[in-house]
């Protein structure tokens, strides 16, 4: 078996230099550089391969265009120079310069997608540094009732690279984590900044919604026995390897669709200036190939046929640089279209650090036999909830035994309830007041009616003023149960997200809130954060069911979950953003993985989707308002020395047929580069109607569409006659 060992300074060193590399990596970059085109200028060059360019049928027509231009470049030597129109001649060099400027304009295409895909790489060269090659502990005999890290198991060393689906291995601190997994025992701090960038420890333990580690991190504190959840090769590191790269990118269908749009549309004209061709002669006007080459690629829309794959590249990249990992390009694009989203209360709309403020008791019970009570029930609850309750019942002077032989019942989303079991047989519960109220009439106790009014009382009190009612009742070692009284938790909800779900509301967006809560309680949250409606006491079927009943109402809807109860929603919603803190269950489930884990990430990520629709809506704008434009400019001059009539429309006053159709190349080429950066960065997106949004993209790229090719074919004109033969 092969070894690898490193010094612990080694290994800080590494951390170190894998975080800051991610770190760089994951930087905003929303400007064009010399760097970048110098990276991207080689792959350019490559991506002339016609196999490459049959994935895109409008430059593949350019790429036909320019290859047919170069061959009559070399072939009119012998074969007598071209005629631009009217029978006028234009001198050789006419041809082999439309030639070059095709050649240059599928040139710039490939370099749009180059530049797009080299961001991603960068990225991915990033993450390759968290792939180090690491000595695992691997269990040989794994008992699952046994403890292999106390030491009553075999332990062997092999490479992480030997490791497979379902081993189980120990990681003792210090030790990096040799392949993605899921902890099965014991409670760990690990350095995540190899994958996320932050330098902030997390804590992973086993049995909850945040058992996953990732292959690359390093365990901190503790000693976990980890079982491996992923084949070789298919780490989650991989998997984002090949997404960022570009190598896992597929086509969306609304990528799909605007090709087919394109492909059309340069169907028409190609028709078309196959027909001008005989039209021309027979009014005596005949019109060389290399002019009609040069009109087609001028009114096909070629401005968005060399964007569009750049234009998607980049939308997923912007995820990337937010620390988000979309699954597909499809995810992204859905989440420009979300019309519902949904939401978890706790950690998403309040901060989930829920403190106790107060013990109400009910008639009849001690004060302190409550307190204490309440308390026992939270000492082996780790959440900050349980927390708050057992550093609030010390505030008030109790004094607390753990009791080593108590069973514990840990919370469950179906039953709502978590508790002690005693060996005398007497238990505690503590949960939604629905729960403990079916748990005592299940233990033939159930709730009298004078109680029963009186915590209906407390509940709604304490649901009305935004808290979480905690209920705890008792069930005695003689088989008799009781209720003992109600634990007041309040929530706070986070700064700003009142205004943030004001702008979700101008996209058109409706905001669900997803809480356990009882609906009183959910009720005044809802009203304090601002969203439209909620969902309480909300199970994984829950869940379901409300996605399911809004997607069959024709809306798309998005939500973030962690754990292993919110995957079938993950998988049923259209978006669907896993916190990498959560389960792997969840994140296979998900079709987006937040790397930071913060779910109001979701909010950015509606806006990036709707910015990289808005983005492919301006810019198609823009190209067929251009193709109009340049079909004005060119037309007439090309026909109004046959046709003198047309002179009045020559508004731009191009010198002559072969400086109007060079112009017009040079421009349809150069057009390309100077929108690279707007593809790439993305347009601004604006919380507005989608009346407003169509509006405003008439406006600004419809209108400049049309103005732009006047100047700039008319600028480049100006230069061109200063060509002798033009």
């Amino acid at each position: 078996m092969s070894t690898l060992t490193h010094s612990p300074d080694q290994a800080a060193r590494e951390a170190a230099e894998q975080a800051a590399a991610v770190r760089a990596a994951a930087r905003p970059r929303t400007t064009l550089t010399w760097a970048q085109i110098r990276r991207a200028l080689p792959d350019s060059f490559r991506k002339l391969r016609p196999r490459d360019q049959v994935r895109n049928p409008v430059m593949l027509i350019v790429w036909v265009g320019a290859a047919l231009t170069t061959a009559l470049a070399i072939a009119e030597p012998f074969l007598g120079g071209p005629q631009a129109s009217g029978g006028t001649p234009v001198p050789w060099p006419f041809t082999a310069t439309i030639a070059v400027w095709l050649w240059l304009t599928v040139l710039f295409a490939n370099l749009a997608e180059s530049i797009a895909e080299g961001r991603g790489k960068a990225q991915a060269n990033s993450l390759r540094q968290t792939r180090t090659r690491t000595i695992a502990h691997r269990v040989t005999d794994y008992d699952a009732t046994a403890d292999p890290a106390a030491g009553h198991a075999t332990l062997e060393e092999v490479a992480s690279s030997e490791l497979r689906l379902g081993d189980v291995v120990v990681i003792s601190a210090g030790e990096p984590v040799p392949g993605d997994g899921d902890i099965v025992w014991g409670i760990a701090s690990v350095d995540e900044s190899a994958i996320t960038g932050e330098s902030a420890p997390v804590v992973r333990e086993a049995g909850g919604d945040r058992s996953a580690v990732t292959g690359g991190t390093r365990i901190l504190s503790d000693r976990v026995v980890v079982q491996i959840t992923s084949k070789p090769g298919e780490t989650f590191v991989d998997r984002m390897i090949a997404l960022v790269e570009g190598a896992a990118r597929q086509r969306t269908p609304n990528e799909i669709a605007l090709n087919i749009l394109l492909a059309a549309l340069s169907i028409v004209f190609v028709t078309v200036t196959l027909t001008l061709g005989p039209i021309a002669s027979f009014a005596a006007a005949p019109v060389s190939i290399t002019v009609l080459v040069a009109l087609l690629v001028c009114l096909i829309p070629t401005t968005i046929g060399a964007l569009l794959s750049a234009i998607g590249i980049a939308g997923m990249d912007r995820l990337v640089q937010r620390n988000v990992l979309a699954m597909s390009g499809r995810a992204v694009e859905a989440a420009g279209d979300v019309t519902t989203l949904l939401l978890d209360k706790t950690g998403t709309i309040t901060y989930g650090n829920r403190r106790a403020s107060a013990f109400v008791r009910m008639g009849g019970v001690d004060e302190t036999e409550f307190a204490r009570a309440a308390a026992r029930s939270s000492l082996a609850d780790p959440t900050p909830e349980g927390t708050s309750i057992v550093d609030f019942a010390r505030m008030e002077g109790v004094q607390l035994d753990a009791d080593p032989a108590a069973v514990i019942v840990p919370f469950t989303a179906q039953t709502r309830m978590s508790g002690l079991d005693f060996p005398d047989g007497s238990q505690l519960r503590k949960g939604a007041g629905s729960a403990v109220a079916a748990w005592l009439e299940a233990c033939g106790e159930p709730i009298p009616d004078g109680a029963a009014a009186e915590l209906r009382a407390v509940v709604e009190r304490i649901s009305q003023s935004g808290g979480t009612p905690l209920v705890v009742a008792e069930k005695r070692a003689d088989g008799t149960a009781r209720l003992l009284g109600v634990i007041h938790l309040k929530d706070v909800v986070k700064e700003g997200l009142t205004d943030r779900f004001r702008e979700l509301r101008a996209m058109g967006i409706r905001t669900v809130m997803v809480t356990g809560d009882n609906p009183l309680t959910a009720a005044a949250i809802a009203h304090e954060a601002g969203v439209d409606d909620f969902l309480a006491e909300a199970t994984p079927e829950d869940k379901l069911a409300y996605i399911r009943a809004e997607q069959e109402g024709g809306r798309l809807v998005a939500m973030t979950g962690d754990g292993t109860n919110d995957a079938p929603a993950l998988a049923q919603a259209d978006v669907g953003v896993a916190m990498n803190t959560g389960t792997s269950a969840a994140k296979e489930a998900g079709n987006m993985v937040d790397l930071d884990s913060d779910p109001t990430k979701l909010i950015d990520i509606v806006a990036i989707g709707k910015q990289l629709l808005i983005t492919r809506g301006a810019l198609t704008t823009f190209s067929i308002a251009n193709d109009v434009a340049k079909y004005f400019a060119i037309i007439p001059a090309l026909f109004m020395g046959a046709f003198p009539g047309l002179a009045v429309l020559n508004i731009m006053g191009l010198h002559s047929p072969a400086s109007a159709v060079l112009s017009a190349v040079i421009f349809n080429a150069i057009v390309i580069v100077f929108l690279v950066p707007l593809a790439l960065r993305g347009v601004r997106y604006r919380p507005a109607t989608a009346a407003q949004l169509l509006g405003r993209n008439l406006a600004i790229y419809g209108l400049g569409g049309i103005i732009t090719p006047f100047i700039g074919i008319g600028l480049i004109d100006l230069l061109v006659r200063l060509i002798p033969g033009f």
